[in-house]
């Protein structure tokens, strides 16, 4: 087997590649029917447009709109169907699902594509526990397809065939990292001292210009992350609100926020909401994000004015994004996301 994209279209890497490629198509077949059976309906979103989401690491393609008069206008390729599928739920869709393609930046590996697809559904008028409940469901369907149940990555492990673990993200820092996180996170706001205290007490890196999101992500990818989802499948849910632009914040604590991630054998597969719909918030969280963009990055996103307008008509919902090639990846049990891509992208490092 080869994991090459250089001349993918040759018969010996085709073959190799072929039987992931063919059990891509059988668990895409099973979920959509699947999805059918629970009532919702598949649409279709367009990949340009004006706002590509406005999340501060998220790297987007631009590209330009001419008018017949010569006229030129900025789009961009989404990074995610979100948007155009909160405005079908604006109009009054309720189950909706989607295999979209999208489009992501500066991102390239073994589990990372430039174009990939994603698989996202929106339950209108249910919790977001609901959409956990699927995330499940979709794995179980993806091992039935393959007869695949232990699946593997790396020096990990996960046997889907068992129930996931549920946890929440500050009990995730405590055991895996000797972290507690709450104590940074005080009212609407995030104590950046603390979090940098305790990130110098594990013996994490920590540079003078890092922001609190900046010391989060670095402690949850390198000392949880690849703890999680072994064994089991594991959801780790309820987010500080200031790592949650798009979700709503839970009932009991406005510092977390209705938001979860799914993970197997260290590898996340899938991220949930319940769905945030003021507008209000919206638009200052999205500022929020871009201003860190701009100062890291030095560039910033349009803000897609039609979607704010869209969410006072938004019913209360709960959504899901799952990376559809890496669940094949791990049900499959192929060992890079380009041989569960029919054709990959070829750049001109290839």
């Amino acid at each position: 087997m080869t994991t090459g994209i250089s001349a993918w279209w040759s018969t010996t890497r085709h073959q190799d590649r072929r039987p992931f490629l063919m059990a891509r198509s059988r668990i895409k077949t099973a979920i959509r029917a699947w999805f059918e059976s629970q009532g919702f309906v598949e649409v279709d979103t367009a990949c340009l447009q004006v706002s590509p989401g406005n999340e501060t690491h998220l790297h987007a393609f631009r590209t330009q709109w001419t008018s017949e008069a010569g006229v030129g206008e900025p789009l961009y390729l989404h990074t995610s169907p979100e948007f155009a599928m909160k405005k079908l739920l604006a109009a009054g869709e309720r189950r909706i699902f989607t295999f979209a393609p999208v489009f992501r930046n500066a991102e390239r590996g073994p589990l990372h594509s430039p174009e990939f697809t994603m698989l996202e559904w929106y339950r209108a008028g249910e919790a977001y526990t609901s959409v956990m409940t699927d995330c499940e469901q979709l794995m179980r369907i993806a091992a039935e397809t393959t007869g695949h149940w232990q699946w593997a990555w790396r020096d990990r492990s996960c046997d889907v065939g068992n129930a996931c673990v549920r946890t929440t993200v500050a009990d995730a820092f405590r055991a895996h990292a000797g972290v507690d996180l709450m104590a940074s996170v005080r009212g609407n706001g995030v104590d950046l001292d603390a979090l940098r205290a305790a990130s110098r007490a594990i013996g994490l890196r920590v540079a003078d210009d890092d922001t609190w999101s900046d010391l989060f992500s670095r402690i949850l990818g390198e000392r949880i992350e690849p703890k999680l989802g072994r064994g089991r499948p594991e959801i780790v849910a309820e987010y500080p609100t200031h790592e949650a632009a798009l979700a709503r914040a839970t009932p009991h604590d406005p510092r977390i926020a209705e938001r979860f991630e799914l993970y197997a054998c260290g590898v996340e597969l899938a991220n949930g909401f319940g769905e945030l719909t003021d507008a209000n918030q919206q638009r200052s969280r999205f500022e929020s994000e871009m201003d860190e963009k701009e100062r890291i990055y030095g560039e910033r996103y349009p803000i897609d004015e039609d979607f704010l307008a869209a969410l006072a008509h938004m019913p209360d919902a709960s959504g899901c994004a799952m990376g559809f090639e890496r669940l094949v990846l791990l049900a499959s049990g192929a060992r890079h996301v380009n041989d569960v891509i029919w054709t990959p992208v070829v750049t001109p490092q290839d």
